[in-house]
């Protein structure tokens, strides 16, 4: 590690190194054998110390929100992590559990512990838990984020302007490819019992999972291998268009990067490198670079600095007041969950919204925006609207429960925004509507587009899913 890297490195415990079996690296943000500083780190020490490395991942079948869909895209990652591992003589161990509690039992063989670095409540929690009772020491690794989040900042941000000139005073140090380090003592006869990961299929069928949720495999496989694939894809065939069309649902000119971004399968720095060493530049890379570390680290800055950043009360008090002016507005149309859930709204453009992420675990970033804003619109309160939007937002898509999502969430109630034009129901809150949808692309393109995905997703012919799609 470099000195400029060790603002990632962060001490959680103040327990002695010890002389013992092996040092122990707990994966559980960073789920990738490549790119992986935390990894990386793990071996350099664990070469000092002249002891193998153990890599472990504490899987339990209860995450809060998770459901089959997140668990089967999470499985595939993992199970290429440990192959990955095992070229590099390093044994990887899934054990089924809450991930802090597997962490502690292994680390009583171990002379030090290493894990990466969560930015959601329960993520610190369970670091704050293991730092207590390890009786090792306890060693975090931030690399998740192109900047450190408490280095571009000590507090929570007003939103992207405030943040903007922060991150761009240490991106260029950050933006570095990382070198791995060749391993000096094997782990892989080590005698630690593990769940077989060579069917994720089969191993999600033997865990208590919500199963109302199917997987999207046929859309979208976890794993490092198809991020960095998807990735290439898209700077070669659809890099040039990018900021002409990131606002327009009916192309695919987008990277899909989202959901591998929140299992930690790929790495924000590798796809910022090579974004810059693509040919098209100007305003996509200019364009791609603010969506990936501008945008992207706000959202890591709302929850690191945010407990409640999953709950109504976080939103700014100019936001709340003005909803709370307007709750009593008439709502007509109003739809229950149901009726949403299921689709089943006068709007043609939104439905395909709702039918995108159900089917598929995703939703073109423009989309997202208006599905949100007309979710506060249709429910029976701003309270009630958000909640709902949570809801979905977390049952759905392959990247809910992230950073990024509860961000979007709380940005279409006002977060990290600014007062407009006042107007019913939504006061001074951002307003969109179908024909800003309109004006600014091509929404029955997109429609089209979406019916030919339920339709292979359901393997109904397209005509049949287009009749059910009229309501």
């Amino acid at each position: 590690m470099t000195q400029v890297q060790d603002a990632r490195i962060q001490k959680l415990n103040n327990a002695p190194i010890r002389d013992r079996t092996y040092v122990l690296y707990w994966m559980q943000a960073s789920q990738r054998a490549e790119d992986n500083y935390a990894l990386e780190y793990a071996v350099q020490r664990a070469n000092e110390l002249n002891k193998p490395l153990l890599v472990a991942f504490g899987l339990m079948d209860d995450y809060p929100d998770a459901n089959l869909r997140h668990y089967l895209f999470m499985l595939e990652g993992l199970k290429e992590v440990q192959e990955s591992l095992e070229r590099r003589k390093i044994k990887m161990v899934v054990q089924k559990g809450a991930p802090p509690v597997v962490a502690e039992t292994l680390g009583q063989e171990a002379s030090l512990v290493v894990t990466d670095m969560g930015y959601l409540r329960l993520q610190r929690q369970w670091r704050k838990q293991l730092a207590g009772r390890l009786n090792c020491q306890l060693i975090q690794v931030e690399d998740n984020v192109v900047v450190p989040v408490e280095l571009a900042s000590n507090k929570a941000e007003y939103g992207a302007r405030t943040l903007r000139p922060k991150l761009q005073k240490h991106v260029d140090h950050f933006l570095l490819e990382l070198r791995t380090s060749a391993v000096k003592h094997s782990s892989l006869e080590l005698e630690v019992e593990s769940l077989d990961l060579k069917n994720p299929g089969e191993l999600c069928a033997s865990l208590k999972l919500n199963r109302e949720v199917a997987g999207v495999s046929n859309f979208f496989s976890g794993g490092t291998r198809q991020a960095k694939t998807s990735l290439h894809q898209f700077l070669e065939q659809n890099f040039d268009s990018y900021a002409d069309n990131r606002n327009q649902p009916q192309t695919s000119d987008t990277s899909y990067m989202a959901m591998y971004l929140h299992f930690g399968q790929i790495s924000p720095i590798y796809i910022a490198l090579k974004a810059k060493e693509a040919k098209s530049k100007g305003k996509n890379i200019e364009s791609f670079l603010e969506e990936l570390i501008v945008r992207r680290e706000l959202a890591m800055n709302f929850t690191h600095f945010n407990d409640t950043y999953d709950d109504y009360s976080v939103l700014p008090d100019w936001a709340k007041k003005t909803l709370n002016e307007h709750k009593k507005d008439k709502r007509d149309p109003h739809y229950s969950l149901e009726q949403l859930e299921k689709a089943q709204t006068h709007d043609p453009y939104w439905n395909a919204a709702m039918k995108e992420m159900r089917f598929t675990g995703y939703m073109h970033n423009y989309m997202r925006m208006y599905w949100g804003k007309k979710l506060l619109e249709w429910s029976p309160d701003p309270e009630e609207g958000f909640k709902r939007t949570l809801f979905l937002n977390n049952k759905y898509f392959l990247d809910g429960r992230d950073p990024n999502s509860f961000t979007g969430v709380a940005w279409c109630y006002g977060q990290h925004d600014r007062a407009w034009q006042e107007r019913a129901i939504f006061g001074k809150i951002r307003y969109m509507n179908a024909n800003g949808l309109k004006a600014k692309s091509k929404p029955d393109e997109y429609v089209k587009k979406v019916n030919k995905l339920v339709a292979k997703a359901t393997g109904e012919s397209l005509t049949a899913v287009e009749q059910a799609s009229l309501f």
